[in-house]
């Protein structure tokens, strides 16, 4: 018996589990084991997301060698690509709730129409941002607060990262589409290539190494969107090539009114939702940087560290949204919410994790990136990490029972949950702490923590109801 007929039998041992995840096997996620679903779609999920992650994290490592100002553009850069970031995001959603529920229906011609309509959004809605995007890039820096020589810096590094932004979005989008579909192992490996590409061109293309011209942080933009871009070519060669549940043709990509406007319907709250969130980012990265380069350097440092963790947290609550939208395509809700419950204890295990390690590592994990003569932005680095970190607990279920809603095509219940908890309370909570207090940058840090935790509580409380069940996609 190989491992794919162990894994169907039930009788896999965890390396069978984890060899199929990798591989991409295919299942029936509706009728097989649910712990073993889970592990079969979060496994390379988590892969997935994390090195995502490891995108920023390589960038600020080699960055935090040219200087407070080239990382503080950086970092105030990629806090307003975050709003790019979320355009993906909500058009993934859309896409992997539409896709998970047709395959839960055994229906994947529609399931790859829905695909094809997203992937055209996508490409809409990148023009749209990437254009004024690069016009603007100067004004934005200093709408955000970046100093004189920073903008100067870092302007050519904004003005590619805004205006090539396509890559982020079809990224984030055409794996949300894969995920949809259960083929979790081709999102995961997209990432991989573009992460190896991104890694390896970084140090050449920031410091001039061999042949390769000296471009200092614009470097890093250059390097970051050549990854991206390879990651994504490697996606449109599998849906081209039509492996697996999916088989995306080209009659698919023909404009069809009903889809696109059910995924729009989804799409735009779950757009917003990663917005409200990206924006009172952008608004505690604006307060930070109030305080100085040092501060804004130490806290863009944290704050790649805390994505980094984080990711593969939401890599396992991606594998929830495919569990609800085809088990409720297969008519099935009692398991899709089983899935979510299981989920979310081993979510918060992971988290509880990390607590630990930043709470007693912040200062070592810190000046893995920051180098040692930088003593003022270590310090706000190593603060920013541990004050966060008390609410990672609160952040594994929230982010679990989000991303549930969002895979049942429930978008609009966390996102009105993301605006009072981030808008109304977060933002005027750290700006009163930041103008009111003499704990002055601490309160913007205390503010993360404190509304993550009731956000977090608000969204179970509202799962627990259980209208999401009823949703139609």
């Amino acid at each position: 018996m190989n491992n794919n007929e162990a894994v169907k039998a039930g009788k896999p041992n965890y390396w069978a589990i984890i060899r199929s995840a990798l591989r991409g096997d295919e299942y029936d996620f509706t009728t097989i084991s649910l712990g073993k679903a889970v592990a079969l779609l979060a496994i390379p999920m988590m892969l997935e997301l994390a090195l995502e992650s490891v995108f920023a994290v390589v960038d600020i490592f080699f960055v935090n060698k040219l200087g407070v100002h080239a990382v503080s553009v950086v970092g105030l850069t990629e806090s307003v690509i975050t709003l790019v970031y979320s355009v993906g995001i909500g058009l993934s959603a859309a896409a992997t709730a539409m896709v998970a529920r047709r395959v839960g229906e055994k229906n994947t011609e529609e399931a790859a129409h829905a695909g094809a309509q997203a992937i055209l959004l996508g490409v809409i809605s990148s023009i749209v941002i990437g254009i004024p995007g690069y016009i603007y890039a100067g004004d934005i820096l200093r709408l955000m607060g970046a100093e004189p020589a920073a903008i100067e810096q870092g302007i050519t590094y904004a003005r590619i990262m805004y205006g090539f932004n396509i890559a982020i979005i079809l990224l984030f989008l055409i794996n949300g589409v894969f995920r949809g579909a259960g083929n979790a192992s081709i999102a995961m490996k997209s990432l991989w290539l573009g992460n190896a590409f991104n890694i390896v061109l970084d140090p050449l293309l920031i410091f001039g190494i061999g042949f390769f011209p000296e471009f200092g942080v614009t470097g890093a933009a250059i390097a970051t969107t050549t990854g991206r871009s390879i990651g994504v070519l490697y996606q449109l060669y599998h849906l081209w090539k039509a492996s697996g549940t999916l088989k995306i043709k080209a009659h698919h990509f023909r404009p069809s009114a009903n889809i696109l406007k059910g995924l729009i319907g989804i799409a735009s709250p779950a757009t917003f939702q990663f917005i409200i969130a990206s924006a009172s980012w952008i608004f505690l990265a604006t307060m930070v940087a109030e305080y100085g380069s040092a501060a804004s350097a130490g806290y863009q440092t944290a704050i790649r560290m805390v994505v980094f963790f984080i990711m593969p947290a939401w890599g396992m609550s991606n594998a929830v949204a495919t569990l609800v939208g085809q088990n409720l395509g297969a008519q099935l809700p009692d398991r899709a919410e089983k899935s979510v419950t299981m989920t979310i204890k081993y979510n918060v295990i992971f988290m509880a994790c990390v607590t630990v390690l930043f709470l007693f590592f912040a200062h070592p994990l810190a000046g893995m990136f920051i180098p040692a003569a930088q003593t003022e932005q270590m310090q706000y680095a190593a603060q920013a990490l541990q004050i966060i970190s008390a609410g990672y607990i609160f952040y594994g279920i929230g982010m679990v029972v989000t991303q549930a809603f969002n895979g049942a095509g429930d978008t609009r219940t966390p996102t009105w949950i993301y605006f009072f908890g981030f808008w109304v309370f977060q933002i005027p909570f750290a700006w009163l702490l930041h103008k009111y207090t003499d704990i002055g940058v601490t309160g913007v840090f205390i503010a993360v923590p404190v509304a993550e935790t009731l956000m977090a509580l608000a969204v179970y409380l509202f799962f627990r109801m259980g209208r999401w069940k009823t949703v139609k996609v």
